[in-house]
């Protein structure tokens, strides 16, 4: 636990978007994994395997809760200057909002790519489809998420 919690519950959080689910997610994770841990395939990465069922109870989460709340998970800047400090904060603020617009799906590959840095054939191992299919998913994903962040304003 001790190893995987940091990271599984920062993937939960940027998935389900609340902190309460998140800790839930990553608790519920954990015990499942424990008394699956005769299904674990030793061949396999042990970090990918717990990654696809905590990303399974987050998306089960989502299903129940059918809603978004708008929480942020401040970003933090090294700056002397609120001004700096505050803009940094208000456009992560803006792209974590962005974010939480893509499909699940979407969201998903984004968070497992560009957050937790996984290769293609990770992110297709955790998610259960093939590279190409994530690559495709990423790529539209992106587009997406560009598209959102030039509609709002927040890049050109």
């Amino acid at each position: 636990m001790d190893r995987y919690e940091k990271k599984m519950f920062n993937l939960a959080y940027r998935v389900v978007d609340d902190r309460e689910d998140a800790m839930d997610a990553t608790q519920t994770a954990f015990v499942k994994a424990y008394e699956n841990l005769q299904t674990f395939d030793p061949s396999r990465k042990f970090f990918s395997w717990m990654y696809r069922i905590l990303l399974n109870e987050s998306l089960n989460i989502l299903k129940r809760r059918k809603r978004f709340d708008d929480l942020y998970e401040h970003a933090t800047v090294e700056s002397d200057n609120p001004e700096e400090t505050y803009a940094a904060a208000e456009t992560g603020q803006r792209i974590h909002k962005a974010l939480m617009e893509l499909k699940t799906d979407y969201r998903a590959v984004v968070v497992l790519r560009h957050y937790h840095d996984m290769s293609y054939k990770e992110i297709g191992e955790v998610v259960g489809i093939s590279e190409k299919t994530i690559k495709s998913r990423l790529f539209s994903a992106r587009r997406q998420l560009k598209d959102i962040l030039m509609r709002k304003g927040i890049v050109r």
